[in-house]
This record gives structure tokens, C-alpha cells and sequence, in this order.
């Protein structure tokens, strides 16, 4: 039943440790509960992604890097289409697509993943990534206790959001994220410049980065230090 999955996972949760509910313990709940190899979230907005709420680790990180850098994943999916991703043979899929994303992903150790939708009403934040070593579909209990999972990762945040002052980002949000601020920098930079708007700005930035087989931060940070300006 799904009150009894939550008030599961509520449990598994608190006795995750003391004091206030962080980031990285809703990631670390999340890759124990569900059985996975590891657990992340992308938060985003309209047709921007801010960048890592929290990893488990190493895999999870590059992940999120990944999909940040190349604007293409199983969570960009998720949070555009509002419905869960998955693929679970990253090396053999029936559809292939993310033709950036697969092969460092699989070089890796990356087999499947799986992306579910954080939202709360018509409110869309991002997506909870998951990523198993080996090929296979979660199970069926897996993937209800994802999509309860995804519900307590998306209260989280706006509860967390809703005690900041406005127009700042909660200390919790950002304590353990990774959200690329110097690349947003430079999208705001390049909106003006090229008079796009900040989602073009960043589709620009990273075709630039991926046609010149740079980093998409160190692209971001020439162009804040006024070393490069796109035309």
C-alpha cells in the first residue's frame, strides 16, 4: 500500500541520522532503499537544469555531470516529458538515443538507468537518477518505492526552498549540490551578448564546449573572465 511504503521509507530516513533532514541523507536513503548501485538529483527549471542536488558517488557524480554538460539523459527526459525513464540495457537498448551521454556513461560501469519525474501538483524541480551495474529492470516493488521516493524528495525541497529569503537559495539546497554556478554566469553573459533567452544561452555554451572537446565549465569560465565571446 502506498501510505505504508512511505511511512517505510519516512522511517528509513529518520534513522539515517540526527538533527535536520539533508540532501546527501535523501540520496543515500534513496540508493538503500531502492537497491541500487547508486542515487542522484538534477534540480531544474523551465528549460534550464541548475545542476546536482546530491550524489552517492563517484558514478552518480559523473552522471549528473554528464547530462548538466550535454543537456541530454534519462533525467532531462524525465523532467521534460513528466514521466519515469528507463532504460535498462544501456549497452544494448531497444531505442537507442543520449548518443553523448551512453559511452563515458558506460565506460563507467553504468548498465541501466532509471529516472523519475520530482514534482509536486503542476510544480516540475527535476528528476531522481538511478543507475544499476548490471543490466535488468527494477522490479515492481522497486519501482513503487521510487516513485514514493521521488514524492519525498520533491517535498523536501520545496519545504527546504520555502524557508529561504527570496531570491536565494536555501543553505540546505546548496549545501552538498553542485550547481555549476559560473556556468549560469556565462549564460547569463551570452543571453545578453547574442540577446537569447538563458535556455539558448546554454544550448549555445554546450555546443560550443562539446564541438571543441572542452569542458563545458571551463568554456563557462573563459567567457566570465571575457577570454571568449560567442558569436
Amino acid at each position: 500500500m502506498p501510505g505504508e511504503r512511505l511511512e517505510r521509507i519516512i522511517s528509513e530516513l529518520s534513522a539515517g541520522g540526527e538533527g535536520p533532514v539533508s540532501s546527501r541523507r535523501l540520496c543515500e536513503t534513496s540508493k538503500a532503499v531502492l537497491g541500487v548501485a547508486g542515487a542522484g538529483v538534477m534540480l531544474m527549471s523551465g528549460d534550464v537544469a541548475y545542476g546536482s542536488l546530491c550524489a552517492t558517488n563517484a558514478v552518480s557524480t559523473l552522471i549528473e555531470e554528464l547530462q548538466f554538460g550535454l543537456g541530454e539523459g534519462p533525467c532531462v527526459d524525465a523532467y521534460t516529458r513528466g514521466e519515469v525513464i528507463a532504460e535498462p540495457d544501456l549497452a544494448d537498448p531497444a531505442v537507442p538515443r543520449w548518443s553523448a551521454f551512453v559511452p563515458p556513461a558506460l565506460g563507467a560501469g553504468v548498465r541501466a538507468v532509471f529516472a523519475f519525474p520530482l514534482r509536486v501538483g503542476a510544480v516540475r524541480l527535476g528528476a531522481l537518477d538511478l543507475y544499476c551495474e548490471r543490466p535488468g529492470s527494477l522490479s515492481d516493488d522497486q519501482h513503487a518505492d521510487a516513485l514514493v521516493v521521488a514524492d519525498v524528495v520533491a517535498s523536501w525541497v520545496l519545504d527546504t526552498q520555502g524557508s529561504a529569503p527570496p531570491g536565494n537559495v536555501a543553505a540546505a539546497l546548496g549545501a552538498d549540490a553542485d550547481f555549476h554556478l559560473v556556468v549560469h554566469n556565462a549564460a547569463g553573459m551570452v543571453s545578453v551578448q547574442l540577446d537569447v533567452s538563458v535556455a539558448e544561452a546554454l544550448v549555445r555554451l554546450r555546443a560550443y564546449a562539446f564541438s571543441h572537446d572542452r569542458p563545458l565549465t571551463a568554456v563557462a569560465e573563459d567567457i566570465v573572465n571575457r577570454r571568449l565571446r560567442l558569436e
